[in-house]
């Protein structure tokens, strides 16, 4: 009896998981909406140049890290007044 018991629970588990990745991959060839995606900005919000290949946006994008970080330790450090 405990034998007939153990199989039939295993078929019951076997169905569900069965109908959960038939959902699954059914879900997954629904169509998605294309969104148009955001323009490139560099880290100073200036945008990179669209018609590039991704190789030049990213050495665009990191001169402009560079430059960033050069003028942000060009800039003085303000000092404490001293009482």
């Amino acid at each position: 009896m405990r034998a007939i018991f153990g199989v039939l629970s295993l078929v019951v588990v076997l169905l569900v998981v069965v109908v959960l990745a038939k959902k699954q991959l059914t879900s997954t060839q629904q169509a998605v909406p294309v969104l148009a995606l955001p323009a490139l900005t560099g880290p100073d919000g200036t945008p990179v140049k669209q018609g590039t290949t991704p190789q030049e946006q990213s050495q665009q994008i990191q001169q402009q890290y560079k430059q960033a970080i050069d003028n942000a330790m060009q800039q003085a450090r303000p000092m404490p007044d001293d009482k």
